[in-house]
């Protein structure tokens, strides 16, 4: 990360997404959350170069979880998440925001289920889970340095 961007925790940037949630009227699961996380962290090695948090993202049976804001926000099970986020603030830069902004615009609409299943047909949680069966849990990490070659592909397709 280079010093002038500010580190972020994963559980900073689930606040984020709770409150655009809150602001929208809409709901947001702690399965829904992970999988936007995912995408915040690999999106933001493609775009910006560098790790939008430091925590690590593991490939669980449901999709890339972050265990720390899974254990925060597993009260709420598969129900949405209730948070009051009136009086959360944040301070991310001008390009953490432009980030976020559009992982909320590309991948917000969908429900949990939809990015689960997204997440389950990319390389990156498929190679973490290889050995893995579909009902085994795990615990294994998910490569970001192949999470960052796979999105930049996807991104290099879409824009030739």
């Amino acid at each position: 990360m280079s010093s002038v961007t500010k580190k972020i925790s994963a559980l900073t940037v689930a606040e984020y997404f709770i409150d655009k949630a809150n602001k929208e009227k809409e709901t947001i699961t702690n399965k829904k959350l992970q999988k936007l996380l995912y995408y915040a962290q690999v999106w933001s090695l493609v775009v910006n170069g560098e790790k939008l948090f430091s925590e690590r993202i593991e490939a669980w049976i449901h999709g890339p979880a972050i265990p720390a804001v899974y254990r925060r926000f597993k009260v709420f099970e598969f129900n949405p998440i209730q948070m009051d986020t009136t009086k959360v603030s944040f301070s991310f830069s001008k390009k953490q925001v432009e980030l976020l902004e559009s992982i909320w615009a590309i991948y917000g609409k969908y429900n949990a289920e939809y990015l689960e299943a997204l997440s389950h047909s990319e390389l990156p949680w498929q190679e973490a889970r290889k050995d893995t069966s579909a009902s085994e849990s795990s615990n294994n990490i998910i490569n970001l340095t192949t999470a960052k070659k796979f999105y930049a592909g996807k991104l290099k397709s879409k824009t030739s």
